[in-house]
């Protein structure tokens, strides 16, 4: 599998990432073992998770994902060979202190992680949205601490709008502190927002791009041929599910995704496959994040690397966004009360 820069960090990142929000809940410890196994034969040594993981994200099970993925990296000698990437942001507890992107709280979060990863740093360190509540100095400033103190060694923000990572750019600027590396916006076929400002500002200043929800959530694998409400999979998992519904299931959606399935397949190419490579040939993109509850759904996704799709297949795909509805500017990225 290849790799590619993240952006100016110096981190070089395999073009798939595993992301691991199902491990704890729907893959026990011994399927989310033979996930990361499935991805690691199959060339990934990215791994993405967060410290509330696993979803749905609940008090009993937060920080469970972290923790297997700790075992696996130890078990397996894994370490060194793999770039490792967790978030902070969402409550860890019930006092105020316990939530958002203040420096109390990223120093206790990021000691957290690396005791439940049981390791000594982490190479990419995420804030997992915005925090209006904190100056973005604050946050910042914290994130270098750690930075020097060895903890981690790049940062990047997740779920944040462009004028949002701009202010940070220019306040990382002023205070002479690295500021973030990179971005991990939601992006796919079905969501292009991050294409009208997102994107770009990562091309003019050099940010790594690890694009979230390439499937929409599991809408663009080809298993959703009805609008019938799912019993199964990330649409049903409590609170997540019902921000997976909120943000995909709705009948132009499910038309778009039967359409990107039937061209794929016209192609005699797997919906998967089709969906990802599209996001990989796009500008700017530095890993797109798969995932899975069982090692072989990761088949059409392993197989996306370097391969180009038909340009008339791309074309295809590409129009299907512009014929969706007209589509507001994104308002479920999380905010802290």
């Amino acid at each position: 599998m290849n790799s590619r820069p993240f952006g100016r960090s110096g981190l070089e990142v395999t073009e798939l990432c595993l992301g691991t929000m199902t491990f704890g809940v729907q893959a026990d410890q011994s399927a989310s073992f033979a996930i990361m196994d499935r991805a690691w034969e199959g060339g990934i040594r990215f791994l993405d998770t967060a410290d509330v993981y696993p979803v749905p994200m609940l008090a009993e099970t937060q920080g469970e994902t972290e923790r297997i993925i700790g075992r696996w990296l130890h078990e397996r000698g894994r370490r060194d060979g793999t770039v490792l990437a967790t978030k902070a942001y969402f409550p860890t507890g019930p006092e105020p202190h316990q939530r958002g992107l203040s420096r109390r709280h990223l120093l206790e979060a990021c000691d957290a992680s690396l005791r439940r990863l049981g390791t000594d740093w982490i190479d990419l360190y995420l804030c997992h949205g915005w925090d209006a509540r904190v100056p973005i100095e604050e946050t910042l400033q914290a994130l270098e601490e750690l930075q020097r103190a060895g903890k981690i060694r790049c940062t990047a923000i997740s779920n944040v709008r462009t004028h949002e990572a701009a202010v940070a750019l220019v306040a990382a600027r002023d205070l002479g502190v690295p500021g973030f590396s990179g971005l991990q916006p939601r992006y796919n076929l079905l969501f292009r927002e991050a294409e009208e400002s997102l994107l770009p500002l990562a091309e003019r200043f050099g940010l790594g791009v690890m694009v979230y929800n390439p499937l929409a959530g599991g809408l663009l694998s080809g298993r959703y041929r009805s609008d019938t409400a799912p019993t199964t999979g990330r649409f049903t998992l409590g609170d997540t599910g019902v921000t997976y519904r909120r943000r995909y299931w709705n009948e132009a959606n499910l038309a778009g995704a039967r359409r990107a399935a039937d061209l794929a397949a016209e192609h005699g190419i797997h919906p998967v496959t089709a969906a990802i490579a599209w996001v990989l040939d796009r500008p700017a993109i530095s890993s797109v994040i798969v995932g899975a509850s069982r090692p072989e759904q990761l088949e059409a996704s392993l197989v996306t690397p370097g391969r180009a799709l038909p340009e008339t297949l791309m074309a295809a795909l590409d129009q299907i966004w512009f014929e969706l509805p007209q589509q507001s500017p994104s308002l479920d990225s999380p905010r802290l009360p």
